[in-house]
């Protein structure tokens, strides 16, 4: 099963003035916004997992599974990054 960025980013970012960039170019800017964990909680929140089994899969608590899941969504709400994800 292939992750579609554009639709998993078009549920978190508030507000686009402009189309998201290819699959690719998304993957980049997130690698480089992004860490690690916030990317695989990304993939899993995708997948429909629940907090508990996104834990147990990177190892940590519940509490910091919601921290990072706020922590990505903030970043992707940021002007500066919006504008890395959008074309130009």
């Amino acid at each position: 099963m292939t992750i579609k960025y554009r639709d998993i980013l078009m549920g978190y970012i508030d507000i686009l003035n402009k189309p998201l960039k290819s699959e690719d170019e998304l993957i980049e800017v997130l690698k480089r916004r992004l860490t690690k964990k916030e990317m695989k909680v990304l993939r899993a929140k995708d997948r429909n997992l629940n907090d508990d089994e996104i834990a147990l899969l990177i190892n940590c608590d519940e509490h910091r599974v919601k921290k990072l899941y706020e922590g990505y969504v903030k970043k992707l709400n940021q002007e500066k990054i919006k504008q890395e994800l959008m074309v130009e």
